[in-house]
């Protein structure tokens, strides 16, 4: 599990801006979430070989104390909640104000690592001017001016002194782990508890580390996972408070750590765009993907019902419509054992290699009978293909003309490789380099 840092304290000291400069400092900075959560309220960085998730508590205190007793208090537990390191943040220049006090209050009767951030240092005056926080009893202050750097790197120093080892860090990575993902009131809950209420080889339950992401050992099909229950994802316009957003930010995270997501839609509902948005999210995070259609049992239902909703489903996620569909009830325990013998299949052929010379063999035939289209007078010819030794299916093809190739091809490569190769549930990347 990432680390996790949070940056607190009252408004207009420089708390996004902080957030902005650590989560910049990524060259391959993953994608802050548009479409699942708030825009801008959490990412990634990494100082000194160590990776950690940043969490931005900005943005909702507007008010006064009255605010403050309602809506940070709550806001601080959380993130005290969630993190391993808390950045304390005050403002160099404004000095210890009355919020400040309050903030410093909650955070003395906390176990987690506090650290006083004194922002807006940019000048020696100011520098100095970061003593006064030393009354708040929190330990060494870190006078940093988010603005432009100056200080930051002392400030991770000590932040990344207390993370959780390496060891810790690297638990259960040879174990398939499988996240229960939906819509709320979809039937997450109802899955894990049936398949854990029918099997009795549980290895044990792990105290998960958020409250709504619930991680528990499982044995089945002479393999063990690690099946991760996860908060319902709502639409960002309906992640109104902060219960909500960090509720995301757990699934989020689950989908992030999962090696294979089965993503639950409701049968009477059918396929809705918050559906859409989370198989698009395991697709672009390069997910093994199941699709689970609950609540089938209520359903009015002819020989030709499922076929029809499985094809209105796959048009609405096309071109990611290559996932195993699934029409289950939970409530009635039909096919859903099935659920996990598809998880599983998913997760073997995400690691699956296709021999180079099985792959050329096939796939330049498809390549002959089909070129790619000529562009700009300039012919593409595809001279040789292999599979990348990453973790996920990623095939490299090597061309004359690699910038010449447009995405329709690239569909149609992709196609072929899972007409030949049966990568089912299990998204591919295509790649084109200079030969």
């Amino acid at each position: 599990m990432s680390n996790i840092v949070a940056i607190v304290g009252r408004p207009n000291v420089g708390k996004s801006t902080l957030f902005n400069r650590l989560i910049g400092q990524r060259k391959a900075i993953t994608d802050n979430e548009s479409g699942v959560t708030r825009d801008r309220h959490y990412g990634y960085s990494d100082w000194g070989g160590r990776y950690f998730t940043v969490i931005d508590t900005g943005g909702y205190v507007t008010g006064s104390a009255d605010i403050f007793e309602e809506m940070v208090r709550e806001q601080v537990d959380l993130a005290m909640d969630e993190a391993d390191v808390i950045l304390f943040m005050v403002d160099c220049i404004e000095g210890i104000h009355g919020l400040d006090n309050d903030f410093a209050n909650i955070l003395r009767k906390n176990k987690k690592p506090v650290i006083v951030t004194a922002n807006k240092a940019d000048n020696t005056e100011r520098f100095h001017m970061a003593g006064e926080f030393y009354s708040f009893g929190l330990g060494e202050v870190f006078p940093i001016s988010s603005q432009d750097g100056s200080g930051t790197g002392e400030l991770l120093d000590e932040v990344i002194k207390h993370f959780r080892s390496s060891s810790d860090e690297s638990t259960d990575n040879d174990i398939p782990k499988l996240a229960v993902l939906g819509r709320p009131n979809v039937g997450k809950s109802s899955l894990v508890n049936v398949l854990l209420g029918k099997q009795r080889t549980i290895v044990t339950d792990i105290a998960g580390t958020t409250r709504d992401a619930i991680h528990t050992h499982y044995n089945a099909f002479g393999k063990e996972f690690l099946l991760i229950d996860t908060a319902g994802l709502r639409k960002k316009s309906k992640v109104r408070d902060n219960i909500e957003f960090y509720s995301t930010l757990r699934a989020v995270r689950a989908l992030e750590e999962a090696d294979v997501c089965v993503i639950m839609l409701d049968a009477t509902r059918g396929i809705e765009i918050q559906d859409i948005n989370i198989v698009t999210l395991a697709d672009r995070k390069n997910k093994g993907i199941v699709l689970l259609v609950n609540k089938w049992d209520l359903v009015e239902k002819d020989h030709d019902t499922a076929r029809q909703l499985e094809d209105h489903i796959k048009k609405r996620l096309k071109p990611i419509n290559y996932m195993p569909i699934i029409f289950a009830s939970v409530v009635n325990k039909q096919r859903i054992h099935r659920v996990l013998e598809e998880a599983v299949k998913v997760y073997e052929k995400r690691k699956q290699k296709v021999p180079t010379s099985k792959l050329n063999d096939l796939l330049l035939k498809e390549i002959e009978n089909h070129p790619p289209p000529a562009k700009k007078g300039k012919h593409v010819k595809i001279k040789y293909v292999t599979q990348l030794p990453v973790s996920i299916p990623v095939f490299a093809f090597f061309c004359n003309l690699p910038q010449y190739i447009q995405e329709p091809y690239t569909r149609f490569l992709e196609n072929k490789i899972r007409e030949h190769f049966n990568f089912e549930g299990v998204p591919i990347k295509i790649i084109f380099k200079k030969k």
